[in-house]
């Protein structure tokens, strides 16, 4: 009898004549995958989107009930593997000069940190030092970046000008202040030392204090959001809390069987770093467009590529070195999570399941599970997973009309598949 999906997806790729991985994943989102062999080379340059009718609020990466086999077995040889080296994105889009997202959002991101250290503004010295220490400018900003972008694209396609409105704006500041307040809680429970390059809130002023900061960074974030004055941004940006809560709670469990032990990892994967992503895209389209199409392309561009953005992270913590990440490598195994590179290990090499099972708690369990990882293909098939989310992105996103913004996210979804910090 055929084993898991995931579990065949290794002898897939080797032999390059099998479906995708992430193809028999979206089926089982409830919808069959749109790429064929035929079309990997091109996208729909339609301003209007398609059929899809994936419903905006559901969050399921994959339905409770699941036929793994016989799926697999119906989407077999319908599309070939990319080579491992070349990022099969970069095929989608023809144009070779695709606008530097960066550039592009510069303008508006210019004074982003300003205007967030603004809404922290409290009287007391201490509080205020702690909930500026991340907000200095030194990050990525990926998230106000997509949002920025994706509003303006919005407002683009929507037949009014490129800029982006208050609401747009201050949406894009409110999901860096929940992003930034995340890290704060997720250091305490990691009890992790170094966030970009520098110690981390926690140990400077202690837990108490660092929980107390993301707490009053969250609730200014909240502040700023009920200004927007839009109920169902309200509500959409509200599921994004709930979602970093679940998804932290999911982190803290594991499964003992390995079809289950994936969708967990995948799900889970969504709460904690998609959500953000999916939902300020969606709560800008929502600003400037009633249509409820062109909110899913903005939803569903946001869930592709944060999901994209964390299977690349969990490569990188394998692949990195400390100075590049700006983190400790190999820090998920020492937390005890299995995330991709792990979870596709297992399958060459199953002693790692009982060190899964005991979150590689035991003597020697780290720098084992770290061996297997190298010595398997699971950063290589983790690579393969996040390159389909990203072609899901990029097809979502070519589903607008053509602008610089559109295009600059296409670029920075290339450029979030091909990152190496």
């Amino acid at each position: 009898m055929a084993g898991p999906w995931w579990r065949q997806c290794r002898r897939w790729s080797t032999n390059c004549t099998s479906t995708s991985l992430l193809e028999s994943l979206w089926h089982f989102n409830g919808r069959s995958a749109s790429f064929s062999a035929s079309s990997l080379g091109r996208a729909s340059w339609s301003s209007r989107p398609g059929n899809e009718g994936h419903p905006s609020s559901s969050t399921q990466l994959i339905p409770k009930t699941l036929n793994f086999t016989s799926s697999l077995n119906r989407h077999k040889s319908r599309l070939l593997y990319p080579t491992l080296q070349s990022c099969c994105c970069r095929t989608i889009h023809s144009d070779a000069k695709l606008k530097d997202p960066f550039t592009l959002a510069q303008k508006d991101l210019t004074s982003l940190y300003d205007d967030i250290k603004k809404e922290l503004f409290v009287s007391k010295e201490e509080l205020k030092s702690l909930c500026d220490y991340y907000f200095d400018g030194k990050g990525k900003a990926i998230r106000p970046m997509i949002v920025v972008l994706m509003a303006r694209a919005l407002n683009i396609h929507s037949n009014r000008a490129g800029d982006l409105l208050p609401g747009q704006r201050a949406i894009a500041m409110i999901s860096e202040m929940i992003h930034t307040a995340s890290l704060v809680h997720d250091d305490v429970i990691d009890g992790s030392d170094k966030r970009r390059g520098k110690r981390t809130i926690n140990e400077v002023w202690g837990e108490r204090k660092a929980i107390l900061a993301g707490d009053f960074i969250l609730s200014a974030a909240s502040m700023a959001l009920a200004r927007i004055g839009n109920n169902t941004v309200v509500k959409v940006l509200s599921q994004v809390i709930e979602d970093l809560v679940r998804g932290e709670f999911m982190q803290l469990g594991s499964k003992e069987n390995e079809n289950e032990r994936f969708k967990h990892y995948l799900e889970k994967t969504f709460k904690k770093t998609a959500s953000l992503i999916a939902n300020s895209c969606k709560a800008v389209s929502i600003l400037v467009n009633s249509d409820p199409e062109i909110h899913e392309i903005a939803y569903q561009y946001g869930k592709n590529v944060g999901i994209a953005f964390q299977l690349v992270d969990d490569v990188l913590d394998f692949t990195s070195g400390a100075s590049q990440l700006g983190k400790p490598t190999a820090a998920d195994l020492k937390l005890g999570l299995a995330t991709g590179p792990v979870l596709f290990a297992c399958q060459q090499f199953p002693e790692l399941h009982a060190m899964i099972m005991r979150r590689f708690s035991s003597n020697g369990d780290v720098d084992r599970a770290w061996q297997y990882v190298l010595q398997s293909d699971g950063v290589q098939q983790t690579n393969y997973l996040a390159q389909r989310y990203g072609q899901e992105a990029i097809r979502q996103i070519s589903m607008l009309r053509p602008s610089p913004e559109r295009d600059a996210l296409i670029r920075l979804t290339e450029m979030v598949l091909t990152r190496d910090k």
